[in-house]
């Protein structure tokens, strides 16, 4: 009888253990953007960001992304665009002042997530999500680092790479 308790305990603990929900947020800042007029709050993408938003589409290809979101400001859409147009999915957009809200959060638990934000909002939305102050603010140049936040359970684990 302990026995059988005893793999009983187990499966149903492993049972558990499988069906945690995890979400995923993958967090980019725009790609390059047009610096040409230097008092232009809103630029579009240069030609170079332009391509690094279809390579970042690329990247994303064999990933299932459930949602996109992007600030209001044309590079970000413009560097979200080919990922979402790719996943046939809308550009849902956030307010980069209330970064990881309870909505945000309840909208977006147990699902794979692809934000894009800016230099000054890219690694502290990660610092919210993971719960700790782990990044700094990222060069102004730097257009291709991924910050990729996983939460499973009650456990979050955080990682960047440069996507080239």
């Amino acid at each position: 009888m302990k026995k059988i308790l005893v793999v009983f305990i187990f499966v149903f603990s492993t049972f558990i253990s499988c069906t945690e929900e995890i979400t995923t947020y993958y967090l980019i800042r725009h790609a390059e953007k047009n610096r040409t007029d230097t008092i232009n709050r809103n630029p579009n993408l240069n030609e170079e960001g332009l391509e690094r938003a279809k390579k970042w589409a690329d990247y994303f290809k064999d990933i299932k992304l459930d949602a996109v979101y992007s600030t209001k400001y044309n590079r970000t859409i413009q560097t979200a665009k080919p990922t979402s147009d790719s996943k046939s999915l809308e550009i849902l957009t956030y307010n980069p002042r209330n970064m990881y809200d309870s909505i945000f959060q309840k909208s977006t638990k147990g699902k794979t997530v692809l934000v894009v934000g800016h230099s000054n909002t890219t690694p502290f939305f990660a610092n919210k999500i993971f719960g700790k102050e782990k990044y700094k603010q990222m060069d102004d140049r730097d257009n291709a680092s991924l910050y990729i936040v996983t939460i499973k359970g009650k456990k979050k684990t955080t990682t960047i790479e440069k996507v080239e």
